[in-house]
């Protein structure tokens, strides 16, 4: 009777738990297909359910470039990011240097610190070297930002690999730049992907760098474009804000639902191992 007792406790908990996180988001979905422009109806799914909304997303904003400004941030972004993490992580984990340990400890404190911290400074630096207008200010914040706590969970991993792989194939000739590439590489797939992943969903979500580095429609992300939809007393478009935030879900679901299997694998492996 206990263990029956405590399966419905978890179960329950569980259910109360979705619905927390499930119940906004519905609301937003549906709140996207309504005529008005607010989010508040009489009823949880309105009567009249239209596309409007998307249709003026389209035609009546810069969305479309919008969208074009954060994919793009976003590949650049993860492909960067990737590459600079997993040689830091592959480099502190193979090798033995002189202030190695408190390297990594100089690592660990900065990831504590979020990157916002430093907007001034930033702002100060890019708009002297004329990057404060341009995408690759953003890649260059947001791919260095992301070494210090993701070289930690990647190493973690790295450390798992057995080394005599390394030592066998440097028997055989093989240089440690190759190494890393032919062996090292394929084996971290499920971490690799997750930071991937990572890194491609932070131009979306972040709005405080973005908004203090450009200026103007052209150069604006997904994230800032929206913000400003619904702020300011003349601007109460939640209807057409719900839109453009269903749209922005899409590509991030589908990576998620691809990989599902790898990032899980990632992450857990990462955080037990090292």
């Amino acid at each position: 009777m206990g263990k029956r007792m405590k399966s419905i406790l978890i179960n329950l908990e569980l259910i109360f738990v979705s619905l927390i996180v499930l119940v906004p988001v519905f609301w937003i979905v549906i709140s996207s297909f309504h005529k008005g422009n607010g989010l508040a109806s009489s009823t949880l799914i309105p009567k009249v359910l239209s596309l409007d909304n998307y249709r003026r997303l389209f035609e009546e904003t810069s969305y479309i470039t919008w969208f074009k400004n954060s994919l793009s941030i976003a590949l650049l972004n993860s492909f960067l990011s990737v590459m600079l993490i997993m040689v830091t992580a592959w480099v502190v984990s193979r090798f033995h240097f002189k202030g190695k340990k408190n390297g990594l400890m100089i690592m660990l404190i900065l990831s504590m610190f979020p990157s916002f911290l430093s907007m001034t400074a930033i702002y100060t630096l890019f708009m002297t070297f004329g990057l404060n207008k341009t995408p690759l200010a953003l890649v260059i914040i947001y791919s260095t930002g992301a070494i210090p706590y993701n070289v930690w969970l990647v190493k973690g991993y790295l450390d798992g690999i057995s080394t005599s792989l390394d030592e066998a194939a440097y028997i055989d000739g093989s240089t440690k730049f190759y190494t890393f590439v032919k062996i090292i590489l394929p084996l971290s797939k499920p971490i690799i992907v997750y930071c991937a992943v990572s890194q491609f969903m932070m131009p979306w979500m972040d709005y405080i760098l973005p908004n203090l580095l450009f200026s103007g429609e052209s150069t604006k992300t997904v994230a800032v474009g929206l913000y400003s939809m619904i702020t300011g007393n003349e601007n109460s478009n939640f209807t057409l804000f719900a839109a453009g935030a269903v749209l922005i879900a899409i590509p991030i679901t589908i990576l998620y639902l691809i990989f599902q299997s790898y990032l899980v694998e990632g992450i857990s492996s990462g955080a037990n191992k090292g």
